[in-house]
């Protein structure tokens, strides 16, 4: 009997549109200065570093269990971007019309998971790309809203802000960054990409409620639960 292969994306709400279907997650470490040197790294120094996420971390849930095999999950709260085309080698000028929305997201890291992998020299892509390690809020459409210097992004953990920047303060802004990422992989429609986080991250625990923000953007919320 030959077994029928069926996939359903994870969807993403935009607002007044269909579901966006996401197809991979994109990530970089390092897009702010502060942050870069919070984790000891001399942002002049250091090129963007790439990672990805599957598919199934991504999701608008308002409940993200707490992952198991952790005691120190982070919360770095990132904009997200959500592509409708793709490409190789495409320059900083073509992503505008590539793009179809943005988000607030938030990238959850396993820490403690990822700096023993670290410094055994291993692959540390489990501490990023487990299961609801990408919550992302409502998108709104790239032509209702655009990442503008002054725009602050923030994320408050219990009422208590944790991070906060404006997103000039990117080192790479997104039509760099996405021109960068391009050079290594050809990035498809439906694929989503966080763009880095500013200083603050910090710890999360069971029962704790975040939420993220950026200016003009649907807020993202969610909570922490321990099952």
């Amino acid at each position: 009997m030959t077994r029928m292969v069926r996939w359903e994306p994870p969807l993403l709400p935009v607002l007044g549109q269909p579901a966006f279907p996401v197809r991979q997650a994109w990530c970089v470490g390092r897009n702010y200065a502060e942050h870069a040197r919070e984790m000891g790294v001399d942002p002049t120094s250091s090129p963007p570093v790439f990672f990805a996420k599957p598919a199934q971390a991504v999701h608008g849930q308002s409940r993200v269990t707490f992952p198991a095999e952790t005691e120190s999950l982070h919360h770095e709260v990132e904009l997200v971007v959500l592509l409708a085309e793709g490409g190789r080698n495409v320059s900083a000028s073509e992503w505008a019309d590539r793009i179809h929305a943005y988000a607030a997201g938030v990238d959850l890291t396993r820490r403690d998971v990822q700096d023993r992998l670290k410094k055994a020299g291993q692959p540390w892509e489990i501490s990023k790309g487990f299961d609801q390690s990408g919550p992302v809020g409502a998108a709104r459409l790239a032509t209702e809203w655009q990442p503008a210097a002054e725009h602050l992004i923030s994320l408050q953990v219990n009422g208590v802000v944790r991070q906060q920047a404006e997103l000039g303060t990117m080192i790479w802004p997104v039509p760099a960054l996405l021109e960068r990422l391009s050079a290594e992989f050809t990035l498809q429609p439906g694929d989503v990409v966080f763009t880095g986080t500013p200083a603050g991250v910090g710890s999360l625990n069971p029962g704790d409620r975040v939420l993220a923000r950026i200016d003009g953007l649907p807020d993202l919320e969610f909570h922490l639960a321990s099952t």
